[in-house]
């Protein structure tokens, strides 16, 4: 039997053919480099929650570790790519969160995928349908049966958990949702997995620096950091202005991941200067408790401005407000108006969320200024005019 001839001789037209449907569909997404001054404009885009990133300290942090450990760790954790300050970190990750045991990665994507995967084929996963795209990643690596659970919907992870064949199972859950910008019933889904025994994951990538009363994550503000079946992961790329992720976990599981974590042994460690200044970071924090308050009352002021001006968003949990403006283009066009106030916003369109569910994402930073709110105010009002006549 003849093999199937090519639909054409050149392998190349259908991905043009596709950038071509998504750039008609208002999908076409494009890099734009920033400048080293950030070209003046006021960020509401970025997830540097604190203000941390180009923060003195952290930078000194930095420097002093290319000088003594080098510009890269030169290898896996397992061989050569765990200096002291790796250590450093992960004492004081658990230190800050009351974790019983941390485990950093070069990358929040990996500490997910690690955290998920690990649990292999024979178990159920249970996933939030908001869950960020890194879970869901780990979901399918997982190779386990998947089972996706509507928003916040504990009634039904709990029905999922108790009709499944697996005598394994897990829970899967962001900590704070990272369009919506709204919070898991923790509680309730840690109840719910404890009468059906099974364990439960929270990314607390837009939590840690943000919720509770010094910023100690989700996890801590819900009381169950002390609980030996809550698995964390997080970021160090948000609140604490660095790069890098982690894993907080009972200490059996930790030492799985070392044993058995393919994104742990087979990745190389995050680098001494993203460990350096991810560290200075936690000790602002534990220094500075009043920030997670700061960023969280710039984020209700952000919504009271855009309800207000009758724009559709919703009450945050930390720093992220969502502002749903519907179609794509609508979007695109809103994040440019927002600029052309001088004013930076994050744009998200389909896959990143539902169709006809566009928005710009405003997220909030401790440091932003009365004068900045004023011209924020500006520019979403612009925006809303601009939707009003769409």
């Amino acid at each position: 039997m003849p093999g199937m001839q090519p639909s054409s001789t050149d392998p190349l037209a259908r991905f043009r053919a596709a950038a071509a449907a998504r750039a008609e569909a208002g999908l076409k997404r494009l890099l734009r480099p920033r400048t080293p001054d950030d070209d003046g404009l006021i960020d509401l885009a970025s997830n540097d929650y604190l203000g941390l990133a180009r923060d003195a300290r952290l930078a000194r942090a930095a420097a002093d570790a290319v000088h003594r450990w080098g510009t890269g760790s030169t290898g896996s954790r397992l061989v050569t790519g765990s200096t002291r300050l790796h250590a450093e970190l992960e004492d004081a990750l658990c230190a800050f969160t009351e974790a019983p045991g941390a485990l950093v990665f070069s990358s929040g994507y990996l500490a997910n995928l690690a955290a998920v995967a690990t649990f292999g084929k024979d178990a159920l996963v249970v996933s939030e349908a908001g869950n960020h795209a890194s879970i869901v990643d780990a979901c399918r690596l997982s190779r386990s049966r998947v089972v996706v659970t509507p928003h916040k919907d504990v009634e039904a992870v709990e029905k999922a958990l108790a009709d499944r064949s697996e005598e394994h199972a897990v829970v899967v859950t962001d900590a704070v949702f990272s369009v919506d910008g709204d919070l898991a019933p923790l509680a309730a889904l840690h109840e719910a997995t404890l009468r059906q025994g099974a364990l439960l994951i929270v990314d607390e990538a837009h939590a840690i620096g943000v919720i509770g009363p010094r910023g100690q994550g989700a996890v801590h503000a819900a009381g169950l950091a002390a609980e030996p079946t809550v698995v964390r992961t997080l970021t160090l790329s948000k609140s604490l202005g660095s790069q890098g992720g982690a894993v907080l976990a009972a200490p059996e599981l930790v030492d799985t991941l070392v044993d058995t974590g393919r994104a742990f042994i087979f990745d190389t460690g995050l680098a001494p200067a993203c460990v350096a200044s991810a560290l200075a970071a936690v000790d602002i924090l534990r220094s500075q408790p009043e920030l997670p308050e700061r960023v969280r009352s710039r984020a209700r002021e952000l919504a009271a401005v855009a309800t207000a001006l009758g724009l559709e968003t919703g009450e945050p949990a930390g720093a992220v407000v969502p502002v749903v403006l519907g179609p794509p283009h609508l979007a695109l066009g809103g994040a440019a108006t927002c600029a052309e106030h001088g004013v930076r916003v994050g744009c998200f369109r389909p896959p990143s969320v539902p169709a006809g569910r566009s928005c710009l994402r405003l997220t909030a930073r401790a440091n932003l200024s009365s004068d900045d709110l004023a011209v924020i105010r500006v520019a979403l009002t612009a925006v809303a005019e601009t939707k009003v006549n769409a």
